[in-house]
Parts: C-alpha cells; structure tokens; sequence
C-alpha cells in the first residue's frame, strides 16, 4: 500500500511528520485516531486528529497536500442527509 508523510500539528504528536497509508483515491483517512494507555488499567485515552489542507499554490490554487489538526473534542458526529428527508423541525 501507498503511504503519504503527513504532518501534524497539537496535541501530543504536535510537530511530528509521519507515514500515513492512504486509501483507493490516494488521500490519507479524514480522520487520525491515537489510543494511548492508561497505567491504571482504565480504558486508553484516544487522541483525535482531522484532515485539513496544508496549503495551496499561488498560480492555481491546487491543494500542496494534507496535515492533521488536532481535535480535542473529539470526531464530530455527521447526520445523513438525504434528499428525502424532512428538516429536523418539519412535521
């Protein structure tokens, strides 16, 4: 599998550069989850990281690549949106 080095910024990875495997459309995971262990046996604490772009080039405005912010609260929680749904205030 193909990996691409991505940085990352806060949190406890924050200024490292590591190897991220990237899916069939050759970008890295929206989403970086890190569990770390806890020495008190309770479950690990997991560290939560989204996808942004790093940057973009000045001619074209193309994406230069991905990083990963870190996200204390968590991964957000996505509703679907399908065409035939009502709005959540409609009867």
């Amino acid at each position: 599998m193909r990996s691409e080095n991505t940085s990352f910024e806060g949190g406890p990875l924050d200024g490292r550069v590591l190897p991220v495997l990237t899916g069939p459309t050759g970008h890295p995971p929206k989403w970086y989850e890190i569990p770390v262990p806890n020495d008190d046996g309770t479950p690990p604490t997991v560290h939560t990281y989204r996808r942004v772009p790093s940057g973009y080039t000045k001619r074209l405005g193309l994406l230069r690549g991905w990083k990963y912010e870190y996200a204390p609260e968590g991964k957000e929680r996505r509703e679907l949106k399908w065409p035939w749904s009502k709005p959540n205030g409609a009867p």
